[in-house]
Formats: structure tokens, sequence, C-alpha cells
């Protein structure tokens, strides 16, 4: 599978996944809001509380997935996507689903999430937070989804919007094998003897 380590292709991933997400998850109720990659030490993502960005007549919201945490396994910025599409749904229906200036998250966000395919964990005074599961991984993996290789390195963060470090972080359950000839990687979730089709040599986990 192609790496993605540009950051055009990256920003196009992220469309691309969002769009499907908010089918497979919403029924494609949701508005596309414009998808960023910034600097946001200390979290792994955003969503504006209002329709920040104007694209011809139409407005919408902004939708950041922080750059130090842009190649982070796939199921992690999945995880972050969703969490954000809960902010997004609340917006768009007048939820109140935080306080404590965005910080705390409620029960309202809790249930919200977990209809909409999340798994939530109790974060001590960030409320719930969400973290990827198993399901969320095979998710991905039936999609044909990779990570992104391409990250910005910076400050260790201690405080996310996504999967919180507070509630303590859950180690990835996939592995990563790559072709030792020519680099190509694929995942999965158990293991797994595999050869690259150009190469016809087995991929070794990395």
């Amino acid at each position: 599978m192609k790496q993605t380590t540009k950051m055009s292709r990256a920003i196009s991933q992220l469309e691309h996944i969002y769009n499907v997400l908010n089918v497979d998850f919403y029924n494609g109720e949701l508005p596309t809001p414009v998808i960023t990659v910034q600097s946001r030490p200390g979290t792994y993502g955003h969503c504006t509380r209002g329709k920040v960005w104007r694209r011809r007549d139409e407005t919408a919201y902004e939708l950041n997935i922080a750059a130090e945490v842009l190649n982070l396994p796939i199921e992690e910025t999945l995880d972050t996507i969703l969490h954000e599409m809960v902010h997004l749904y609340c917006r768009e229906n007048e939820i109140q689903e935080t306080s404590r200036g965005g910080s705390y998250h409620n029960k309202r966000f809790k249930f919200i999430a977990e209809t909409h395919g999340l798994h939530c964990v109790p974060c001590g005074q960030s409320g719930w937070n969400t973290a990827p599961t198993d399901e969320l991984v095979e998710y991905a993996l039936s999609k044909g989804w990779s990570e992104i290789s391409l990250g910005r390195d910076g400050i260790a963060f201690t405080q996310t919007t996504g999967t919180s470090s507070q509630g303590g972080r859950r180690p990835s359950s996939t592995r990563k094998l790559a072709c030792p000839i020519c680099g190509q990687s694929v995942r999965a979730t158990k293991a797994v003897n595999i050869l690259c089709g150009d190469c016809l040599v087995r991929m070794v986990e990395v």
C-alpha cells in the first residue's frame, strides 16, 4: 500500500475518511467541515464551535487533526475524527455536551458517542473520553486504510480531545508488516504470513 507522505495527500485521505464515516455512522447527515492539520500540542484534534470558514456562499466548521499525532495508528485517527464528529453533531443539534471551556465531556457526550460507534472511558477532570476498539481496527482494515506516514515533531502531550492520557493509553492491537525490499506495508490484527506481491518476499513485522 502506497504510503501517505505528502500533506496534500494526507488532507485528501482525511477528507475521504470523514465522508465515509459520515455515511456509515451518521447516515450522511453531518455537514462537511473544512479539515485542517495544525500544530496543537496537548490535543489530538478539535472541532470549532461555529462555522468559521467561508467557501463561496456557504460557511463551514473546522475539524482539525493535530500535526503532532497525524502519523499515529489509523485506529487512533479514526477515533479522533469520530470524537470530533460527536462535537459537530452536538453543535448542529444544540446539545450542550461539554463544560469548563470545553474541557469536560459530560454524559450527553458519552451517550451520543456510544450511539455512534465509539467506546467511552472515564478520564477524571476531563469527564468522558473516547478510545479505539478492536472493532474500529477491523473497520479500518476492511476499508483498506493505513496510517499517514507524516507527522510533526513536537512536545509530548498530556491532555487530548481524543484518547486522554489521564485515562491511560490503550496499546495498539494491530501489527504492521513491511516488505524488506520495497517497504510497502500492511496492518493486521493477528499474526499472519504475507508475501509482497511486487517483490515476492515475505513481509516482516516492524
